[in-house]
């Protein structure tokens, strides 16, 4: 089955720094649908992250709020998740969701 979402731009780095992750999705579904991003670390349950609408609207998790950023290119039907300041706590695998379709998840971690 052809993989309509793909995450990308997962690594280790150190607090403090910066990651930028990449959601491509297919035309077909990207589009018309807002975009979310969740992420689940180990043990724990998936907890969603930020989302923005088709328009640019954007939301956050408190957690993340004024660190990360949301941001969609329609033409190249492809979201990112700016990601400043990082701590510890946000290592987690980062999954997107477009509609009702979940990509295979990106690997972040931060070491202290």
């Amino acid at each position: 089955q052809a993989q309509l979402v793909e995450e990308s731009g997962g690594g280790l780095v150190q607090a403090g720094e910066s990651l930028r992750l990449s959601c491509a999705a297919a035309a077909s579904i990207f589009s018309t649908n807002s975009v979310d991003w969740y992420r689940q670390a180990p043990g724990k349950q998936r907890e969603w992250v930020a989302i923005v609408s088709v328009s640019g609207f954007s939301n956050y998790a408190d957690s993340v709020k004024g660190r990360f950023t949301i941001s969609r290119d329609n033409a190249k039907n492809t979201v990112y998740l700016q990601m400043n300041s990082l701590k510890p706590e946000d290592t987690a695998v980062y999954y997107c969701l477009v509609r009702n379709y979940w990509g295979r998840g990106t690997q972040v971690t931060v070491s202290s």
